[in-house]
């Protein structure tokens, strides 16, 4: 490439997605990834997204209600330009409710739905029908929602690889010269060289497990949460399962008993993934930042750099949405990260 006008640092949800807004939108790109694309947590398994409950209401709920509505043009427009399938489907969810507490609870809910979603999903209380791919329920009632969706994260990081070299893109696996504006996009490395030149602590890696199991379920099945646990049927014949959620890990990318748990609980919600062979096991550190909300902005007394970090749990839910905020941040100078969101926020 002769010429850079911003180089994105990091090949996981954040840097792909942030590379592919600014090249759409005539940037000259260079992004970069040490090892390999999805060498941290964006290279897992599960690909749950998921709204925030609807109440409460705050800056980053608005956003991510945002994010997860421009998901399906976002990712139809990578599918387009790749020519690959990112395994995005608006496919909706199923949650167990408890008893008579969850059930009036949630349909309380459906109230907050109505007004903040403004009739483009809905948050509703329904009757289980006993049908294969469904939680058991002990109230015989479930909580189906019509926003959440669901996106296979390799397949997704693939894709944008893709689309980022189809319009010509520069993606380079290893290391080059930073030209241009830098975008600094590195997940968990990312928050602690941050901490280092800022002298205090912005944020870390927890651990999270996660399994895939070898189950075809039902075309257009929608994402299960039970058990604390979301079931995820994915494109490719897999259902994941995810995840811990781990403040001390001894072995970062280890899996144990833990997952075994994990598993179990998984069965025993869902019962027709009962001997279903496991495909895969996977363990990683997810950045999470300090103010528990994603890290956007410039760089601190680091003129012309910027970051994107502190995805955790949401961050391919918040893609489509961190994507166009930092695109009009660097290429129009216009700043509309939300309270909360700033780096100096975890300051």
């Amino acid at each position: 490439m002769a010429s850079v006008d911003v180089t994105v640092r990091g090949g996981g949800i954040f840097g792909l997605s942030c590379a592919w807004e600014l090249a759409r939108r005539g940037a000259r790109v260079r992004l970069i990834e040490r090892e390999r694309i999805g060498a941290g947590s964006s290279g897992g398994l599960v690909g749950a997204l998921s709204p925030h409950i609807p109440e409460q209401w705050n800056p980053k709920k608005q956003f991510q209600l945002e994010s997860l509505l421009m998901a399906g043009q976002f990712w139809a427009g990578i599918a387009e330009a790749s020519g690959q399938n990112p395994g995005y489907a608006r496919v909706g969810r199923l949650q167990t409710l408890a008893d008579d507490t969850a059930v009036a609870r949630a349909r309380a809910r459906a109230q907050g739905a109505a007004a903040l979603w403004k009739g483009q999903a809905l948050w509703q209380v329904v009757p289980a029908t006993g049908a294969t791919w469904e939680p058991l329920s002990l109230t015989g009632l479930l909580l189906h929602d019509t926003l959440s969706a669901r996106l296979h994260p390799r397949m997704a990081a693939q894709a944008l690889v893709a689309a980022l070299q189809s319009i010509g893109a520069e993606v380079v696996i290893g290391d080059a010269e930073d030209r241009g504006m830098v975008l600094h996009a590195t997940g968990v490395q990312g928050l602690a060289e941050l901490s280092a030149a800022l002298g205090t602590h912005v944020g870390g890696g927890i651990k999270g497990q996660a399994l895939a199991l070898r189950y075809a379920a039902p075309l257009g099945a929608p994402q299960i949460y039970a058990e604390g646990l979301h079931i995820v049927p994915h494109e490719d014949g897999t259902v994941a399962i995810g995840s811990t959620s781990e403040r001390e890990a001894l072995h970062p990318t280890g899996t144990d008993h833990q997952l075994d748990a994990l598993h179990a609980r998984a069965v025993a919600a869902l019962p027709c993934l009962t001997g279903a062979p496991v495909a895969e096991r996977w363990a990683g550190l997810r950045p999470r930042a300090k103010s528990l909300a994603p890290m956007l902005g410039a760089w601190p007394g680091r003129p012309g750099h910027f970051v994107a970090n502190g995805g955790f749990k949401i961050g391919f839910g918040m893609a489509p949405k961190v994507a166009e905020t930092m695109a009009r941040l660097l290429l129009d100078n216009v700043d509309e990260i939300p309270p909360g969101f700033r780096v100096e926020d975890s300051l």
